[in-house]
């Protein structure tokens, strides 16, 4: 199924609108609306929009799509930028959540987290998956050239980056493939060669390799995109 382009002047509330559109469809047919978050600073506006809308927290399961190996208070933490703008002031019960242990050893917490997802649903399929992408086509912690993009067995793993010396914890194509509906959000400027590349299948570029079997692909793109 090729992908749904949107462009959109009005990014924030068409994002929260697509948001709580799939978490109504999620809830009324299974109960539960499950969830991944991206980190960065495109969907921040989108999350602090999300908290002020008094949703039933207790029926959405939230995830993280990648995370980096620090502590959950550091300035470069995906799960804090979440729980500033979107848990606290929601008031987000703490069992909806599954943060993405970047403080512990880096394979180890990438188990840990694939183990928590299948002790809760086997396979373990997302409703929606928010994803962005960087200059490079990177998504999630998938960037160009690094051992995570071949990984077929895994959920979830850590994957070296060179680029940054470090190791980042990430979804794997098994998991972003498995997902019902992913939505790229794109709003940054200076991205439009490489949004063209991925979206003619470009494999060097590892966003174009998102493509769920069985579910769909939204490009969301903001006026900078």
């Amino acid at each position: 199924m090729s992908p749904e382009i949107l462009h959109t002047p009005t990014f924030v509330s068409d994002a929260v609108a697509l948001i709580t559109g799939e978490a109504e469809k999620a809830i009324a047919a299974r109960g539960i609306f499950r969830i991944a978050l991206s980190g960065g600073n495109t969907p921040r506006p989108v999350y602090e929009a999300l908290a002020g809308l008094g949703l039933p927290w207790d029926k959405w399961e939230i995830t993280f799509s990648d995370e980096r190996c620090v502590p959950p208070d550091n300035d470069q933490s995906n799960f804090r930028m979440a729980r500033i703008a979107w848990f606290d002031p929601a008031r987000v019960p703490g069992g909806s959540i599954l943060r993405m242990e970047g403080e512990a050893d880096p394979p180890a917490a990438a188990e840990k987290y694939e183990k928590e997802l299948l002790s809760r649903s086997s396979p373990y399929v997302h409703d929606l998956i928010l994803l962005g992408m960087g200059d490079d086509g990177h998504t999630a912690s998938l960037f160009p050239g690094t051992g995570a993009l071949h990984v077929t067995d895994r959920l979830v793993v850590a994957n070296y980056v060179p680029k940054f010396s470090t190791h980042r914890l990430t979804f794997t194509y098994p998991l972003l493939n498995a997902a019902r509906h992913v939505c790229f959000l794109v709003s940054s400027p200076g991205k439009e060669a490489v949004l063209k590349e991925v979206l003619t299948g470009n494999p060097a570029y590892p966003s174009a390799s998102v493509a769920p079997a069985d579910g769909h692909v939204t490009w969301l793109l903001g006026g900078g995109a």
